[in-house]
Protein backbone atom coordinates (compact mmCIF):
# COMPACT_ATOMS: atom_id res chain seq x y z
CA UNK A 1 0.00 0.00 0.00
CA UNK A 2 1.41 3.34 -1.03
CA UNK A 3 2.16 5.86 1.66
CA UNK A 4 2.23 9.63 1.33
CA UNK A 5 5.59 11.11 2.26
CA UNK A 6 5.30 13.62 5.07
CA UNK A 7 5.77 17.28 4.14
CA UNK A 8 9.33 18.24 5.08
CA UNK A 9 9.46 20.65 8.01
CA UNK A 10 10.52 24.22 7.35
CA UNK A 11 14.27 24.67 7.49
CA UNK A 12 15.40 26.32 10.71
CA UNK A 13 16.68 29.85 10.15
CA UNK A 14 20.07 30.61 11.73
CA UNK A 15 20.55 33.27 14.37
CA UNK A 16 21.80 36.46 12.71
CA UNK A 17 22.85 39.88 13.94
CA UNK A 18 20.64 42.86 13.13
CA UNK A 19 22.83 45.53 14.69
CA UNK A 20 24.93 47.58 14.87
CA UNK A 21 24.58 49.25 11.50
CA UNK A 22 27.80 49.47 9.52
CA UNK A 23 27.72 53.24 9.92
CA UNK A 24 27.38 53.07 13.70
CA UNK A 25 30.16 50.48 13.89
CA UNK A 26 32.51 52.61 11.81
CA UNK A 27 31.73 55.75 13.80
CA UNK A 28 32.24 53.99 17.13
CA UNK A 29 35.50 52.40 16.01
CA UNK A 30 37.08 55.64 14.88
CA UNK A 31 35.89 57.42 18.02
CA UNK A 32 37.72 54.79 20.09
CA UNK A 33 40.72 54.55 17.74
CA UNK A 34 41.24 57.95 16.09
CA UNK A 35 44.76 56.91 15.13
CA UNK A 36 43.28 54.39 12.68
CA UNK A 37 41.45 56.97 10.60
CA UNK A 38 42.43 56.71 6.96
CA UNK A 39 45.03 59.27 5.87
CA UNK A 40 44.90 60.89 2.44
CA UNK A 41 47.94 62.95 1.53
CA UNK A 42 47.49 63.41 -2.22
CA UNK A 43 45.22 66.38 -3.16
CA UNK A 44 43.60 64.35 -5.94
CA UNK A 45 43.05 61.20 -3.90
CA UNK A 46 39.28 61.02 -4.35
CA UNK A 47 39.01 57.85 -2.25
CA UNK A 48 38.53 60.10 0.82
CA UNK A 49 35.03 59.36 2.07
CA UNK A 50 34.46 62.74 3.70
CA UNK A 51 34.10 64.54 0.35
CA UNK A 52 31.05 62.38 -0.37
CA UNK A 53 29.60 62.70 3.12
CA UNK A 54 30.00 66.48 2.92
CA UNK A 55 28.96 66.69 -0.76
CA UNK A 56 32.17 68.57 -1.68
CA UNK A 57 33.47 66.18 -4.34
CA UNK A 58 32.45 68.24 -7.37
CA UNK A 59 35.32 70.81 -7.46
CA UNK A 60 38.18 68.30 -7.17
CA UNK A 61 36.79 66.15 -9.97
CA UNK A 62 36.21 69.25 -12.14
CA UNK A 63 39.85 70.24 -11.58
CA UNK A 64 41.02 66.75 -12.52
CA UNK A 65 38.88 66.61 -15.67
CA UNK A 66 40.24 69.96 -16.77
CA UNK A 67 43.77 68.53 -16.48
CA UNK A 68 43.09 65.28 -18.36
CA UNK A 69 41.00 62.14 -18.68
CA UNK A 70 42.94 60.10 -16.10
CA UNK A 71 45.59 60.65 -13.45
CA UNK A 72 48.04 58.52 -11.46
CA UNK A 73 47.51 58.74 -7.69
CA UNK A 74 50.77 57.37 -6.22
CA UNK A 75 49.55 56.90 -2.64
CA UNK A 76 46.29 56.35 -0.82
CA UNK A 77 45.03 54.16 2.05
CA UNK A 78 43.97 51.75 -0.69
CA UNK A 79 47.30 51.74 -2.49
CA UNK A 80 48.32 53.56 -5.69
CA UNK A 81 45.74 53.77 -8.49
CA UNK A 82 44.76 55.44 -11.72
CA UNK A 83 41.82 57.82 -11.27
CA UNK A 84 39.85 57.78 -14.51
CA UNK A 85 37.60 60.84 -14.42
CA UNK A 86 36.56 61.54 -18.02
CA UNK A 87 33.49 60.10 -19.75
CA UNK A 88 35.41 59.14 -22.91
CA UNK A 89 38.20 57.36 -21.05
CA UNK A 90 35.78 55.35 -18.92
CA UNK A 91 33.84 54.17 -21.98
CA UNK A 92 37.13 53.31 -23.72
CA UNK A 93 38.39 51.22 -20.78
CA UNK A 94 35.01 49.52 -20.22
CA UNK A 95 35.03 48.48 -23.89
CA UNK A 96 38.29 46.54 -23.37
CA UNK A 97 37.38 43.91 -20.73
CA UNK A 98 40.31 41.64 -21.62
CA UNK A 99 42.86 44.42 -21.12
CA UNK A 100 41.10 45.84 -18.05
CA UNK A 101 40.01 42.90 -15.94
CA UNK A 102 37.14 42.87 -13.44
CA UNK A 103 38.16 39.51 -11.99
CA UNK A 104 38.27 39.02 -8.24
CA UNK A 105 41.54 37.16 -8.84
CA UNK A 106 43.15 40.48 -9.74
CA UNK A 107 41.42 42.56 -7.10
CA UNK A 108 37.78 42.79 -8.13
CA UNK A 109 35.58 45.81 -8.69
CA UNK A 110 36.26 48.14 -5.74
CA UNK A 111 39.21 50.29 -4.82
CA UNK A 112 40.08 48.01 -1.90
CA UNK A 113 43.62 46.60 -2.02
CA UNK A 114 43.93 42.83 -2.43
CA UNK A 115 46.59 41.73 0.08
CA UNK A 116 49.32 39.40 -1.10
CA UNK A 117 50.21 36.14 0.67
CA UNK A 118 52.99 37.79 2.71
CA UNK A 119 50.65 40.49 4.01
CA UNK A 120 48.03 37.90 4.93
CA UNK A 121 50.63 35.87 6.82
CA UNK A 122 51.74 38.99 8.69
CA UNK A 123 48.11 39.74 9.67
CA UNK A 124 47.54 36.11 10.62
CA UNK A 125 44.40 35.72 8.51
CA UNK A 126 43.42 33.45 5.66
CA UNK A 127 42.61 34.75 2.21
CA UNK A 128 39.00 35.80 1.88
CA UNK A 129 37.44 36.24 -1.52
CA UNK A 130 33.93 37.04 -2.69
CA UNK A 131 33.74 35.86 -6.30
CA UNK A 132 30.65 37.25 -8.06
CA UNK A 133 29.80 37.47 -11.72
CA UNK A 134 30.36 41.23 -11.90
CA UNK A 135 33.89 40.46 -10.63
CA UNK A 136 34.58 37.82 -13.27
CA UNK A 137 35.86 37.96 -16.82
CA UNK A 138 34.50 36.06 -19.79
CA UNK A 139 33.51 33.25 -20.13
CA UNK A 140 32.60 32.74 -16.43
CA UNK A 141 30.92 36.15 -16.32
CA UNK A 142 28.75 35.35 -19.33
CA UNK A 143 27.31 32.09 -17.98
CA UNK A 144 26.46 33.41 -14.53
CA UNK A 145 25.02 36.71 -15.76
CA UNK A 146 22.89 34.77 -18.24
CA UNK A 147 21.38 32.83 -15.32
CA UNK A 148 19.75 35.84 -13.67
CA UNK A 149 19.20 37.95 -16.81
CA UNK A 150 15.74 36.43 -17.60
CA UNK A 151 14.44 38.08 -14.42
CA UNK A 152 15.25 41.48 -15.95
CA UNK A 153 14.07 41.17 -19.57
CA UNK A 154 11.56 43.75 -20.89
CA UNK A 155 8.80 41.13 -20.68
CA UNK A 156 9.65 40.18 -17.10
CA UNK A 157 9.85 43.84 -16.08
CA UNK A 158 6.46 44.57 -17.66
CA UNK A 159 4.93 41.70 -15.69
CA UNK A 160 6.25 43.23 -12.43
CA UNK A 161 4.93 46.73 -13.06
CA UNK A 162 1.43 46.29 -11.63
CA UNK A 163 2.76 44.90 -8.35
CA UNK A 164 5.44 47.60 -8.09
CA UNK A 165 2.82 50.28 -8.73
CA UNK A 166 0.47 48.85 -6.11
CA UNK A 167 3.19 48.60 -3.46
CA UNK A 168 4.49 52.10 -4.26
CA UNK A 169 0.99 53.55 -3.94
CA UNK A 170 0.43 51.82 -0.61
CA UNK A 171 3.69 53.21 0.80
CA UNK A 172 2.91 56.74 -0.42
CA UNK A 173 -0.65 56.60 0.97
CA UNK A 174 0.70 55.77 4.44
CA UNK A 175 2.98 58.79 4.59
CA UNK A 176 2.20 61.37 7.29
CA UNK A 177 1.00 64.83 6.35
CA UNK A 178 1.88 67.94 8.28
CA UNK A 179 4.91 66.44 10.01
CA UNK A 180 8.57 65.84 9.25
CA UNK A 181 9.73 62.26 8.60
CA UNK A 182 12.74 60.45 7.15
CA UNK A 183 12.17 59.70 3.46
CA UNK A 184 15.13 57.29 3.32
CA UNK A 185 13.75 54.94 5.96
CA UNK A 186 10.05 55.33 5.26
CA UNK A 187 10.04 55.26 1.45
CA UNK A 188 13.39 54.44 -0.18
CA UNK A 189 14.37 51.53 2.06
CA UNK A 190 10.83 50.20 2.32
CA UNK A 191 10.33 50.09 -1.45
CA UNK A 192 13.70 48.63 -2.34
CA UNK A 193 13.81 45.97 0.37
CA UNK A 194 10.29 44.95 -0.59
CA UNK A 195 11.34 44.60 -4.23
CA UNK A 196 14.39 42.55 -3.26
CA UNK A 197 12.32 40.31 -1.01
CA UNK A 198 10.02 39.56 -3.95
CA UNK A 199 12.94 38.88 -6.33
CA UNK A 200 14.56 36.46 -3.88
CA UNK A 201 11.36 34.98 -2.47
CA UNK A 202 12.74 36.23 0.86
CA UNK A 203 10.72 36.00 4.10
CA UNK A 204 8.79 39.26 4.21
CA UNK A 205 9.07 39.72 7.98
CA UNK A 206 12.88 39.68 7.73
CA UNK A 207 13.20 41.93 4.67
CA UNK A 208 15.03 44.69 6.58
CA UNK A 209 17.93 42.25 6.95
CA UNK A 210 18.59 42.86 3.26
CA UNK A 211 19.33 46.52 4.00
CA UNK A 212 21.49 45.60 6.99
CA UNK A 213 23.56 43.17 4.92
CA UNK A 214 23.74 45.54 1.97
CA UNK A 215 25.25 48.29 4.11
CA UNK A 216 27.86 45.98 5.65
CA UNK A 217 28.76 44.59 2.23
CA UNK A 218 28.92 47.88 0.33
CA UNK A 219 31.01 50.04 2.66
CA UNK A 220 34.58 49.79 1.37
CA UNK A 221 36.00 51.71 4.33
CA UNK A 222 35.06 48.80 6.61
CA UNK A 223 37.36 46.56 4.56
CA UNK A 224 40.30 48.85 5.23
CA UNK A 225 40.00 48.52 9.04
CA UNK A 226 41.02 45.07 10.23
CA UNK A 227 38.74 44.82 13.28
CA UNK A 228 35.72 45.97 11.29
CA UNK A 229 36.60 43.70 8.39
CA UNK A 230 36.46 40.76 10.83
CA UNK A 231 32.97 41.83 11.93
CA UNK A 232 31.95 42.41 8.33
CA UNK A 233 33.08 38.95 7.27
CA UNK A 234 31.19 37.35 10.14
CA UNK A 235 27.99 39.19 9.22
CA UNK A 236 28.31 38.16 5.57
CA UNK A 237 28.75 34.54 6.65
CA UNK A 238 25.52 34.83 8.64
CA UNK A 239 23.85 36.21 5.52
CA UNK A 240 25.09 33.22 3.50
CA UNK A 241 23.85 30.79 6.16
CA UNK A 242 20.40 32.39 6.10
CA UNK A 243 20.26 32.19 2.30
CA UNK A 244 21.46 28.60 2.46
CA UNK A 245 18.21 27.72 4.26
CA UNK A 246 16.27 29.30 1.38
CA UNK A 247 18.38 27.30 -1.08
CA UNK A 248 17.55 24.05 0.76
CA UNK A 249 13.85 24.90 0.82
CA UNK A 250 13.79 25.66 -2.92
CA UNK A 251 15.42 22.33 -3.72
CA UNK A 252 12.40 20.67 -2.04
CA UNK A 253 9.95 22.45 -4.36
CA UNK A 254 8.27 20.10 -6.82
CA UNK A 255 8.16 22.80 -9.49
CA UNK A 256 11.00 25.30 -10.13
CA UNK A 257 10.16 28.78 -8.92
CA UNK A 258 10.97 31.99 -10.79
CA UNK A 259 12.78 33.72 -7.93
CA UNK A 260 16.52 34.35 -8.13
CA UNK A 261 17.44 31.52 -5.73
CA UNK A 262 15.46 28.99 -7.77
CA UNK A 263 17.04 30.28 -10.97
CA UNK A 264 20.50 29.70 -9.49
CA UNK A 265 19.58 26.18 -8.38
CA UNK A 266 18.49 25.20 -11.88
CA UNK A 267 21.44 26.83 -13.66
CA UNK A 268 24.46 24.68 -14.67
CA UNK A 269 26.55 27.86 -14.48
CA UNK A 270 25.62 28.54 -10.83
CA UNK A 271 24.29 25.43 -9.08
CA UNK A 272 27.78 24.18 -8.24
CA UNK A 273 29.01 27.43 -6.72
CA UNK A 274 31.49 27.35 -3.84
CA UNK A 275 30.26 28.88 -0.55
CA UNK A 276 32.40 31.98 -1.29
CA UNK A 277 30.93 32.34 -4.77
CA UNK A 278 27.39 31.93 -3.42
CA UNK A 279 28.10 34.63 -0.85
CA UNK A 280 29.67 36.89 -3.47
CA UNK A 281 26.73 36.70 -5.85
CA UNK A 282 24.31 37.35 -2.99
CA UNK A 283 26.28 40.49 -2.11
CA UNK A 284 26.18 41.57 -5.75
CA UNK A 285 22.42 41.12 -6.10
CA UNK A 286 21.63 42.66 -2.71
CA UNK A 287 23.87 45.73 -3.08
CA UNK A 288 22.93 46.08 -6.75
CA UNK A 289 19.22 45.88 -6.03
CA UNK A 290 19.19 47.77 -2.75
CA UNK A 291 21.76 50.54 -2.38
CA UNK A 292 21.51 51.72 -5.95
CA UNK A 293 17.75 52.21 -6.32
CA UNK A 294 17.37 53.24 -2.69
CA UNK A 295 19.82 56.09 -3.04
CA UNK A 296 18.38 57.30 -6.33
CA UNK A 297 14.88 57.33 -4.80
CA UNK A 298 16.24 59.69 -2.17
CA UNK A 299 18.27 61.63 -4.73
CA UNK A 300 15.09 62.34 -6.71
CA UNK A 301 13.55 64.14 -3.74
CA UNK A 302 16.70 66.08 -2.87
CA UNK A 303 17.32 67.17 -6.47
CA UNK A 304 13.76 68.33 -7.13
CA UNK A 305 13.83 70.34 -3.91
CA UNK A 306 17.21 71.87 -4.81
CA UNK A 307 16.03 72.83 -8.31
CA UNK A 308 12.46 74.16 -7.84
CA UNK A 309 12.22 75.18 -11.50
CA UNK A 310 12.62 71.52 -12.47
CA UNK A 311 10.12 70.43 -9.83
CA UNK A 312 7.61 72.87 -11.35
CA UNK A 313 8.33 71.41 -14.79
CA UNK A 314 7.80 67.88 -13.44
CA UNK A 315 4.49 68.93 -11.88
CA UNK A 316 3.27 70.64 -15.07
CA UNK A 317 4.57 68.11 -17.62
CA UNK A 318 4.35 64.52 -16.35
CA UNK A 319 5.25 63.25 -19.83
CA UNK A 320 8.83 64.25 -18.94
CA UNK A 321 9.01 61.63 -16.16
CA UNK A 322 10.87 58.94 -18.18
CA UNK A 323 13.58 61.42 -19.13
CA UNK A 324 13.61 62.84 -15.60
CA UNK A 325 14.53 59.35 -14.37
CA UNK A 326 17.60 59.32 -16.65
CA UNK A 327 18.61 62.80 -15.55
CA UNK A 328 18.27 61.90 -11.86
CA UNK A 329 20.44 58.82 -12.44
CA UNK A 330 23.05 61.08 -14.03
CA UNK A 331 22.97 63.52 -11.11
CA UNK A 332 22.66 60.96 -8.30
CA UNK A 333 24.95 58.21 -9.52
CA UNK A 334 24.38 55.41 -6.96
CA UNK A 335 27.89 53.87 -7.13
CA UNK A 336 30.73 56.39 -7.25
CA UNK A 337 33.28 54.04 -8.80
CA UNK A 338 34.15 50.67 -10.23
CA UNK A 339 37.65 49.26 -10.38
CA UNK A 340 39.52 47.35 -13.09
CA UNK A 341 43.03 45.87 -13.13
CA UNK A 342 45.26 46.27 -16.21
CA UNK A 343 46.45 42.92 -17.60
CA UNK A 344 49.08 44.23 -20.05
CA UNK A 345 50.99 47.44 -20.64
CA UNK A 346 48.79 49.74 -22.68
CA UNK A 347 48.31 53.41 -23.53
CA UNK A 348 45.11 55.32 -22.78
CA UNK A 349 44.71 58.97 -23.76
CA UNK A 350 48.46 59.55 -23.70
CA UNK A 351 49.07 57.75 -20.39
CA UNK A 352 50.92 54.43 -20.11
CA UNK A 353 49.12 52.03 -17.81
CA UNK A 354 51.22 49.06 -16.73
CA UNK A 355 50.18 45.47 -16.20
CA UNK A 356 48.93 45.06 -12.62
CA UNK A 357 47.97 48.72 -12.18
CA UNK A 358 44.72 49.43 -10.36
CA UNK A 359 42.39 51.48 -12.56
CA UNK A 360 39.44 53.18 -10.81
CA UNK A 361 36.58 54.41 -12.99
CA UNK A 362 34.88 57.35 -11.30
CA UNK A 363 31.36 57.27 -12.75
CA UNK A 364 30.43 60.08 -10.40
CA UNK A 365 32.86 62.31 -12.31
CA UNK A 366 31.97 61.10 -15.81
CA UNK A 367 28.33 62.02 -15.23
CA UNK A 368 29.39 65.63 -14.64
CA UNK A 369 31.73 65.81 -17.65
CA UNK A 370 31.11 69.15 -19.38
CA UNK A 371 32.41 67.77 -22.69
CA UNK A 372 29.35 65.50 -22.78
CA UNK A 373 26.71 67.28 -20.66
CA UNK A 374 26.05 71.02 -20.92
CA UNK A 375 25.85 72.77 -17.56
CA UNK A 376 26.45 69.39 -15.88
CA UNK A 377 25.89 70.46 -12.27
CA UNK A 378 22.32 71.54 -12.99
CA UNK A 379 19.33 69.21 -12.98
CA UNK A 380 17.58 69.48 -16.36
CA UNK A 381 14.77 66.97 -16.84
CA UNK A 382 14.50 68.02 -20.51
CA UNK A 383 18.18 67.20 -21.18
CA UNK A 384 18.29 65.52 -24.59
CA UNK A 385 21.29 63.28 -23.91
CA UNK A 386 20.57 62.35 -20.28
CA UNK A 387 20.66 58.68 -21.30
CA UNK A 388 24.39 58.96 -21.93
CA UNK A 389 24.98 58.77 -18.18
CA UNK A 390 27.20 55.99 -16.85
CA UNK A 391 25.30 55.36 -13.63
CA UNK A 392 24.79 51.73 -14.66
CA UNK A 393 28.29 51.29 -16.04
CA UNK A 394 29.10 50.50 -19.66
CA UNK A 395 29.95 47.47 -21.76
CA UNK A 396 29.62 43.82 -20.74
CA UNK A 397 29.31 44.68 -17.03
CA UNK A 398 26.49 47.21 -17.41
CA UNK A 399 24.01 46.68 -14.56
CA UNK A 400 21.82 43.66 -15.31
CA UNK A 401 18.96 45.19 -13.29
CA UNK A 402 19.02 48.61 -14.97
CA UNK A 403 15.53 48.28 -16.47
CA UNK A 404 14.03 47.28 -13.14
CA UNK A 405 15.67 50.26 -11.41
CA UNK A 406 14.34 52.61 -14.10
CA UNK A 407 10.84 51.14 -13.71
CA UNK A 408 10.85 51.56 -9.93
CA UNK A 409 11.99 55.17 -10.23
CA UNK A 410 9.48 55.99 -12.98
CA UNK A 411 6.60 54.45 -11.03
CA UNK A 412 7.58 56.40 -7.90
CA UNK A 413 7.49 59.72 -9.78
CA UNK A 414 4.23 58.80 -11.53
CA UNK A 415 2.49 57.76 -8.31
CA UNK A 416 3.71 60.90 -6.53
CA UNK A 417 2.38 63.00 -9.41
CA UNK A 418 -0.96 61.18 -9.40
CA UNK A 419 -1.34 62.19 -5.75
CA UNK A 420 -0.13 65.75 -6.49
CA UNK A 421 2.52 65.16 -3.87
CA UNK A 422 5.24 67.78 -3.41
CA UNK A 423 8.05 66.72 -1.07
CA UNK A 424 10.14 69.40 0.66
CA UNK A 425 13.47 68.84 2.38
CA UNK A 426 12.62 70.01 5.88
CA UNK A 427 15.31 68.80 8.26
CA UNK A 428 18.53 66.82 8.45
CA UNK A 429 20.27 65.67 5.29
CA UNK A 430 22.89 63.02 6.02
CA UNK A 431 24.87 61.41 3.22
CA UNK A 432 26.60 58.05 3.11
CA UNK A 433 30.24 58.31 4.23
CA UNK A 434 31.86 56.04 1.64
CA UNK A 435 33.73 56.19 -1.65
CA UNK A 436 31.78 53.35 -3.30
CA UNK A 437 28.07 53.55 -2.46
CA UNK A 438 26.91 57.13 -3.01
CA UNK A 439 23.70 58.28 -1.44
CA UNK A 440 21.70 59.35 1.58
CA UNK A 441 21.55 57.93 5.08
CA UNK A 442 18.83 60.33 6.22
CA UNK A 443 16.61 62.83 4.40
CA UNK A 444 14.02 64.55 6.56
CA UNK A 445 11.09 65.85 4.55
CA UNK A 446 7.55 67.20 4.74
CA UNK A 447 4.75 66.70 2.21
CA UNK A 448 2.49 69.35 0.73
CA UNK A 449 0.19 69.33 -2.31
CA UNK A 450 0.73 71.07 -5.65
Amino acid sequence: MATIAPTPPAVQRPQVRREPSSYDALKAHFAAHPEERLRHSHPWDVSRSEIYAEDTWQPVFAEMRAAGQLHWIPESPFGPYWAVVGHKAIQHIEALPETFSSSWEHGGITILERPDDAQLAEMGVERRELPMFIAMDRPQHTGQRRTVAPKFTPTAITEMEAEIRQRTGEVLDRLPRGEVFDWVDTVSIELTTGMLAILFGFPWEDRRLLTFWSDWAGDTELGAVRALDETRWGILQEMAAYFQTLWIERTMDKEPGNDLISMMIHSPAMNQMSPEEFMGNLVLLIVGGNDTTRNTMSGIIHALDKFPDQRKLYEERPELIPNAVQEILRMQVPLAHMRRTCTEDTEVFGQTIKAGDKVVLWYISANRDGEVFDNPDKLDITRENARRHLAFGYGIHRCVGARLAELQLRVLLEEMHKRRMRVHVAGDVERVRANFVHGFRKLEVEITTF
